[in-house]
């Protein structure tokens, strides 16, 4: 697949999508919250201010925010040492299509924030989009809705833009 070509529809929006195959019915209430401690740290330390566009329609039109930062959660890239970065997703497994999505969406994102409510590392989507096409890097599915590949946290932090403790 070349994830680098839009499909119809999109679906990678994060609001108003059902995700019936997912593990965790809070993923997106969490994720929500991770980007607001993610606003506020960035806010705090960088003195960046996000705008997130929270429509499905503004979505479809810009992107998750007007700056062009997309913010992943992944609750358990420090316990298991890697990062799980998205490039693909279907809202169903049953479905026979993958979209592009996170670090290959077609929409104005151009840095990837990634992490959990300890680490965060920031990357540009062409930092991560080479990585990905190195080959270097296992690809897997979660649950048959999303497919990602597995960077190690030692690789994240040599090639991460920055890397920001998130309780310090």
């Amino acid at each position: 697949m070349n994830y680098l070509q839009e499909k119809e529809p999109k679906a990678g929006m994060r609001s108003e999508m059902n995700y019936p195959d997912c593990p965790d019915p809070d993923s997106l209430e969490s994720g929500n919250s991770f980007q607001d401690m993610v606003a506020d740290v960035l806010f705090n330390k960088l003195h960046i201010i996000i705008q997130y566009i929270t429509s499905k329609n503004g979505q479809y039109k810009t992107g998750e925010s007007m700056q062009g930062i997309e913010v992943k959660l992944d609750r358990r890239c420090t316990e298991t040492r890697r990062l799980s970065i998205e490039i693909a997703e279907k809202t169903q497994a049953s479905l026979p299509n993958w979209t592009p999505s996170g670090i290959y969406r077609n929409d104005n994102s151009w840095l990837y924030i990634h992490g959990n409510e300890e680490t965060i590392w920031i990357f540009s989507h062409t930092m991560l989009r080479g990585l990905h096409k190195s080959g270097k890097y296992k690809v897997d599915e979660a649950c048959g809705t999303v497919k990602k590949y597995y960077l190690p946290i030692s690789d994240a932090d040599k090639y991460a833009a920055k890397k920001i403790a998130m309780q310090s």
